[in-house]
């Protein structure tokens, strides 16, 4: 298991007055210190191994496949982006992929999953057509949400992903009820909830969590904490670095995984998974990861809150380079094997904007569509 890395913690004399300069420096030695630090994780010794053994050869480099499918998928939604057929808000999921793919790995079709408004590659892994990804960051007819919601709304009921939510931490107290309504109907599916660190210093997270403990619902929440919300540092807006402590105050399970770790993050929310459809009870998981792009589109690569040579060092890390070294020496894969699949997701992806391409744009009419349960307009003036 991870292990989890050491909070603030007041030290002599930390009661005492200081002058606000003095303050203020000493507050900026002790981040820009720690930062790294606190970001880090140990993953266990036997974590790769265990999963190695256990989990099908075939599912195994499937979830290579979609590692890579995800990372050629950005890519390309960047390059459409600076072409203009994508518009409004867009953020990438490039350095991640390790935290979806091996979160849902563990899941069974008929399990719910709700995310933020980074979501493109837990709709491919959920099983959300590629082509009707795309043509939603499109704005096309033939999108997920009809053209409708844009990157941020991906919406696909049939592998129930519920959402894509734009508004930070929105989406947990949802996901709260998806388990809820769950337990109520005597089911025994799960809910995964992925969210951002930022979100856990807003109310709707902690009256969530103590919900879930309180009532012992079926619901696991991830934390993709990549350290940034937005281009404040986790450092800077949290008195706690070690998110997964938050669970404490609620008597819930939680762990710390290294999030750039397929293998680990597979190991650790399948025991989460297990444990909320064997005792219908929650987790909270800290998945320590690392975003490769800027926040959005809008956002320089680097940003001005860190710099290149900290982005680079993470790349250093990439997960999936990590997760080919381990196949590979492994004797699962090799390089015809990669190639192979690589290949594959490119032509995936073309695929997806050519479908995309060719779809068309809303009709002004699907404006009145699906904002009641009734139909509803359009009318002329005169019958307003």
């Amino acid at each position: 298991m991870p292990t989890s890395k050491p909070t603030r913690s007041r030290k002599p004399g930390a009661g005492r007055r200081v002058a606000p300069e003095r303050r203020a420096e000493a507050a900026s030695t002790d981040i820009d210190r720690k930062a790294q630090l606190d970001m880090s994780t140990v993953a266990t010794a036997d974590h790769i191994s265990r999963q190695l053994a256990s989990t099908p050869k075939a599912q195994l480099v499937d979830m290579l496949y979609q590692m890579l499918l995800g990372r050629r998928f950005e890519e390309k939604t960047a390059e459409m982006y600076a072409l203009q057929k994508i518009g409004g808000f867009c953020h990438l999921y490039i350095g991640q992929e390790a935290v979806s793919i091996g979160a849902l790995s563990t899941l069974r079709p008929d399990d719910y999953i709700l995310t933020g408004y980074r979501e493109h590659v837990h709709a491919l892994v959920k099983g959300t057509d590629p082509g009707r990804v795309m043509a939603e960051l499109f704005g096309r007819r033939d999108g997920i949400s009809r053209g409708k919601g844009g990157s941020m709304h991906l919406f696909d009921k049939e592998h129930r992903l519920l959402g894509g939510h734009a508004i930070v931490g929105g989406h947990i107290p949802l996901a709260t009820g998806v388990a809820f309504a769950t337990k109520y109907q005597q089911r025994d599916e799960v809910t995964l909830c992925f969210f951002g660190e930022a979100a856990v210093n807003i109310g709707a997270f902690h009256e969530s969590l103590n919900m879930a403990a309180l009532w012992k619902l079926p619901v696991v929440y991830i934390v993709e904490n990549n350290r940034f919300g937005m281009g404040t540092a986790i450092e800077r807006a949290s008195a706690i670095y070690d998110v997964a402590q938050r669970a404490c105050a609620y008597d819930m399970a939680s762990e710390t995984v290294d999030g750039m770790d397929v293998l680990a993050m597979r190991d650790v929310v399948g025991r989460a998974v297990d444990l909320a459809r064997r005792e219908s009870a929650p987790t909270l998981i800290e998945a320590r990861c690392y975003r490769f792009m800027g926040h959005s589109m809008s956002d320089p690569v680097h940003g001005h809150y860190r710099t290149k040579e900290e982005v680079q060092e993470q790349k250093e890390q990439d997960p999936i380079r990590t997760y080919v070294g381990i196949l590979t020496g492994a004797g699962i894969i090799d390089q015809t094997t990669l190639e192979d699949l690589d290949r594959k997701a490119r032509e995936v992806t073309d695929q997806a904007i050519q479908f995309a391409d060719a779809s068309p744009e809303p009709s002004p009419d699907a404006l009145f569509e699906d904002v009641y349960s009734m139909p509803y307009g359009p009318f002329t003036r005169s019958e307003q």
